[in-house]
């Protein structure tokens, strides 16, 4: 099973790796180099949580093995050497071996070292070095490639100086140390020492927020009041958003228009117009081409290169804030509706969920398990003691955490609660409770670290957004910051658990993982007051975010937070919920106007009305509103134009007889039937 175990590691992972990308970026549209640089990152970040287990109880196991070894030494010098004592006193601690299992997940010798140079390495090169570049490429407005690479180097000066500063100052304070000598070794320590204080500086701030919201947002989803009072606030600020966001679009492609207007073609400028008039909205593009047709004789004076880099980058950052918010605002609204159809279905006495837009498809599992009762249940009755239940389980673990963070470096006695629980599973040799514990432990505290990576956004420059909606940018951001914060967090798990012989002071054999950093005690004031100090702040930052001062300080800067009992969040809370009511009646009058539409072309015999009709309209309900109203009105304008078409036809085939009285019974009989009744469009 040793290989076996981590190939199937390698490849869950990988999938892992592979399905938040496709959630959360677009793999048909992308820059193929974005998402292979997000995805190795991102792969390469999880796969270090996924292993370490593994080296974990590797290496019990060859500190077992290292541990008899030793003890049978001992026990046959002390034989050769001084059979009366070795019969007497010392007898007790020498006679008894300890039975070493190996472990059923054992990774052979020289695997695993390998295997994190590569991996540690990797993650490090694109970090710190391809992934900055790339980040700054893509967002260039620049038209051809040696423009980007120029603006990136430019834009990533200022950046690679500041882990450069680190670097030197620790590089200085080991030269200056008259006990040591640079060596390629130690070089590379202080480079490794350098990223993870780099990492560990930002990874306590990012754990003692995620210790506190995790837990408290499971609590707080118990209470349905909260959630729905929450939606209509975001709601709020998602409509203003929505509002700048197609004003600055449409400012923007005033500007675009405008250039577009002025370099003709021919001119040297053109093919740069041309690349800028390519990522604007179709909608606009076309009214640009009526705009130029009418405006032929016009001209408005001929930008500079350097103004047409300006806009193309602000057109690439206002059309994809523009997508974002209109696919959010979709989102949020089908969340709102659901939240009030949770709120009426609680009252509900036949105890059956009822949604104010259901679906057309229903899959088999919606046919015969998670019916409208079984649903009913779920959402009305049993999850809102789950919430609580789980709520309460990450509570534990979360006070678990900070006080192992604020007692690791204890061991005489052994504090840390993680240590303690590793330590007794050692005894039993119990393989799978050791590897199962870490991987609970670290993959918590993964979730503390990574789900508030997910959630932050700094202004519009860094925004996760799922449905295929996160820009280039931001999907490279998010996989520095992984391979940036994995391996700091990594180091400090192992010192949860007394693994690291830097900061614990045991000696132990040494993981594979921590054999690459080196020895971090060339740097004393780094591993025995940085390392073991600085994670204490952890408590404190939990405590602030408890405390909602982060939200309050926010607050008062202008960015709205939700905060309970505030006069603005009430007053956004109410502005919210009338534009989800509007929005209500928008959709329902939108619907209605559908099943009209369906219902008279089902009485008067269309073709096309059933069958395929209704096949085609079910997979426009996966779409977004937006795309699905546009999609079926345009779809219908195409099928009445054909009906129109043959009473045309129809007419002129029969123009001649106009004076027959029967004729034009006939002509009036079948225009009767065949004209919808006055006024039924009118609500699309």
């Amino acid at each position: 099973m040793s290989g076996a175990a981590l190939a199937i590691v390698v490849v869950v992972v990988f999938c892992l790796a592979l399905y938040l990308l496709q959630r959360y970026g677009d793999l048909r549209k992308q820059q193929r180099m974005v998402l292979v640089g997000t995805l190795l990152s991102w792969y390469l970040c999880f796969l270090i949580v996924f292993i370490l287990p593994l080296d974990v109880s590797t290496t019990i196991y060859k500190q077992c093995v290292l541990d008899n070894s030793n003890h049978s030494a001992a026990l046959t010098q002390a034989r050769h050497g001084n059979p009366t004592k070795a019969n007497s006193s010392s007898s007790p601690s020498l006679s008894v071996l300890r039975a070493c299992e190996k472990p059923w997940s054992y990774i052979p010798d020289g695997v695993l070292p390998v295997f994190w140079r590569v991996v540690y390495w990797t993650s490090q090169f694109l970090t710190w070095l391809l992934l900055p570049f790339m980040q700054s490429y893509a967002r260039s407005g620049a038209f051809t490639r040696v423009g980007k690479i120029k603006t990136a180097l430019i834009e990533n000066a200022i950046y690679y100086g500041t882990y450069l500063l680190i670097f030197i100052s620790l590089l200085i304070y080991v030269a200056a140390h008259p006990q040591w000598k640079l060596s390629w070794t130690e070089f590379q320590t202080i480079g490794i020492t350098a990223a993870n204080t780099w990492g560990l500086f930002l990874l306590v701030l990012l754990l003692g927020y995620g210790l506190v919201e995790i837990p408290r947002s499971y609590w707080l989803s118990s209470s349905h009041d909260y959630l729905l009072a929450k939606t209509y606030f975001k709601a709020a600020k998602m409509s203003s958003e929505k509002a700048a966001a197609e004003e600055n679009l449409a400012d923007v492609m005033e500007e675009v228009a405008s250039i577009h207007e002025s370099v003709r073609d021919g001119h040297s400028l053109r093919k740069c117009v041309d690349t800028i008039f390519t990522k604007c909205p179709p909608d606009y593009q076309e009214e640009m081409i009526r705009r130029g047709e009418n405006s032929a004789g016009e001209h408005n004076g001929i930008p500079t290169k350097r103004a047409l880099v300006n806009l193309h980058k602000k057109v690439i950052s206002a059309v994809q804030r523009h997508n974002q918010t209109q696919v959010q605002w979709c989102i949020l609204l089908d969340e709102a509706f659901h939240l009030e159809d949770v709120a009426k279905s609680q009252s509900s006495p036949l105890r059956q969920f009822t949604h104010s837009f259901p679906s057309t498809e229903y899959s088999w599992i919606r046919r015969f398990i998670y019916t409208p009762t079984v649903e009913w249940y779920w959402k009305c009755v049993f999850r809102q003691s789950s919430c609580r239940l789980l709520a309460v389980l990450l509570c534990l673990l979360s006070a678990a955490v900070v006080w192992s963070e604020c007692t690791f470096f204890s061991t005489r006695p052994v504090l840390s609660l993680f240590a303690v629980f590793i330590q007794l599973a050692e005894k039993k040799y119990n393989y799978v409770c050791i590897e199962m514990a870490c991987f609970v432990s670290i993959l918590f505290m993964c979730v503390c670290v990574y789900s508030t990576v997910f959630r932050i956004r700094v202004f519009n420059y860094y925004y996760l957004v799922p449905h295929h909606q996160t820009d280039a940018y931001s999907l490279q951001f998010s996989g520095m910051l992984f391979c940036r914060l994995t391996p700091p967090l990594c180091l400090n798990f192992l010192g949860l658990i007394h693994m690291d012989s830097a900061i614990s002071h045991q000696d132990r054999i040494q993981t594979s993982y921590t054999s690459i950093m080196g020895s971090m005690r060339v740097l004393s004031f780094i591993s025995d007051g940085f390392y073991i100090y600085y994670p204490m702040l952890v408590l404190l930052l939990c405590f602030a975010t408890f405390c909602n001062l982060g939200s309050r300080c926010l607050n008062l800067l202008g960015f709205q937070q939700y905060i309970t009992h505030d006069d603005l969040t009430s007053d956004l809370v109410d502005e919210g919920r009338e534009l989800i009511r509007r929005e209500r009646r928008r959709r329902q009058k939108a619907e209605d106007g559908e099943n009209r539409k369906w219902a008279w072309r089902e009485r008067y015999g269309v073709q096309g009305a059933t069958g395929r009709s209704r096949a085609g309209y079910s997979e426009l309900k996966d779409n977004s509103p937006v795309t699905r109203m546009k999609k079926d009105v345009s779809t219908f304008a195409r099928r009445d134009e054909s009906t129109d078409e043959q009473q045309t036809r129809w007419l002129q085939d029969n123009s001649s007889d106009e004076g027959s009285p029967s004729r034009r019974s006939s002509a009036g009989r079948y225009l009767s039937l065949s004209s919808p009744p006055k006024g039924i469009f009118d609500d699309v």
